[in-house]
């Protein structure tokens, strides 16, 4: 058995602290971006491998995925990127000593091509066997791809990833930060929420060639992962070395008024309600089709929600925005009405008071997000020795699955799906790097 290095609870706090620590000194027109990182190639090399998946209780399990061309085996799958009228072919090659295939829900016109016949697709046979398929990539929006082979155990073991495909205008020019062509699909951050759960006992038997013993009628999940990682790892930034096979982070950053794109996917057999604190999100799209009236029309439908039912299979678009407004008190701590609005700020709130007197730090407990100050980009006093997790006075919500077993890893709270969403204010700049799309 080969597994790989885990890293331990203080090395992982320790490189969060430094990810949020990073230092000032950009302008707001340097401030990142997240998008997607992914696979833009329309020619698409995958293979079917094992490899072992690192969970932040210090658990490594044995899984099936796919690795793009000589990249190292990941979970989930690669995450392709495509632009609306791609034609794509994606070849699948396959080294386990079980068949595998891959099926596009959403898709249309897919060609599969090689291979042997399979109960829904094309396959890869056993130890080397290969298969290709070939598609338009219409329609833009959020979708899901998996295995096709026997799925009920293979998308389990990992066989499962995210497809995205970007909108064009009548030029073909690709509309990068749109989620589809309407200006009112617009968004300033992007980030993936490919929710799954694993059933460990399932993955040990695989691992110790068990087959017969499998069954999946008695699946209980105790794993839950965004992105392939559990919480807090879904806070650390992309392709750090200790997780090789998990490449992909799932941490919000952004400032008041942005707005964020959430793609949301329910990519396992279990239904996932997705709650996001701080605000509603305006849900735009699902399964790939803008909620629309008439063609044209954008987003008109939009649906206003807390919490995204992410039910297996489903894919979900979402504009999240916060701005503080009508919290009541002014969320900058503005000590008079003259001074001048913070961009995005709630003009009616500007200069009231913060409504409570704060004990004394002695009766206090201090959580790690806490930055001292109630107000936003501002930081206070801290107990010696605690550095905190928020040295830039950020506003911390927890984004989580509201089944709260599922906020566990292995029944050890805090983790599985769940991750922290920052707010930072526009004074700070020191966010984290995030990964390019191209």
């Amino acid at each position: 058995m080969t597994m790989h290095a885990l890293k331990t609870g203080p090395q992982r706090l320790a490189a969060l602290l430094a990810l949020l620590t990073l230092a000032a000194g950009t302008s707001r027109a340097d401030m990142p971006m997240h998008m997607l990182d992914g696979i833009t190639n329309t020619t698409i090399n995958l293979t079917a491998r094992s490899g072992y998946i690192s969970t932040a209780d210090g658990n490594s399990i044995y899984f099936w995925g796919l690795a793009h061309a000589g990249s190292p085996v990941q979970y989930p799958a690669p995450t392709i990127i495509a632009r609306q009228g791609d034609a794509l072919q994606i070849n699948l090659a396959n080294q386990l000593d079980v068949p595998v295939s891959l099926v596009f829900p959403g898709q249309a016109g897919v060609v599969a091509s090689g291979g042997v016949p399979g109960a829904i697709t094309r396959e890869a046979g056993t130890n080397g066997g290969t298969v290709a398929y070939a598609f338009t990539a219409r329609q833009p929006g959020t979708y899901l791809y998996h295995s096709g082979t026997r799925p009920d155990l293979q998308i389990e073991m990992g066989i499962v990833g995210a497809l995205i495909i970007r909108p064009t205008n009548s030029l073909g020019a690709v509309l990068e930060m749109q989620a589809y062509a309407h200006t009112n699909t617009m968004f300033d951050q992007e980030f993936l929420f490919l929710l799954t759960e694993m059933d460990e006992d399932i993955h040990d038997l695989v691992e110790q060639g068990r087959m017969a013993d499998v069954d999946t009628t008695k699946w209980w999940p105790v794993y839950w992962f965004i992105n392939g990682r559990t919480g807090p790892d879904t806070m650390l930034e992309p392709n750090v070395s200790w997780l090789p096979t998990q490449p992909y982070d799932c941490m919000p950053m952004f400032h008041p008024g942005q707005n964020v794109l959430m793609r949301v996917i329910g990519g396992g057999r279990d239904p996932h309600p997705f709650h996001h604190h701080g605000n509603n999100t305006s849900i735009i799209a699902r399964d790939g089709r803008l909620l629309a009236s008439a063609p044209g029309a954008g987003p008109d439908l939009a649906q206003s929600a807390f919490t995204i039912p992410a039910m297996p299979g489903t894919t979900f678009d979402a504009i999240f925005t916060w701005t503080g407004a009508k919290l009541g008190w002014d969320v900058y701590g503005h000590s008079s009405t003259n001074d001048p609005l913070a961009p995005y700020e709630y003009a009616p709130d500007h200069g009231k008071p913060f409504p409570v007197s704060l004990p004394n730090d002695q009766q206090l407990t201090f959580g790690a997000h806490y930055g001292g100050s109630p107000f936003l980009g501002t930081s206070g006093t801290l107990p010696p020795g605690d550095v905190g997790f928020n040295p830039n006075g950020g506003y911390a919500f927890m984004w989580h699955s509201h089944n709260e077993k599922e906020i566990c890893n292995n029944n050890i709270f805090p983790g599985g799906m769940m991750t922290m969403a920052m707010i930072e204010a526009y004074s700070m700049t020191n966010m984290m790097p995030m990964a390019p799309e191209y």
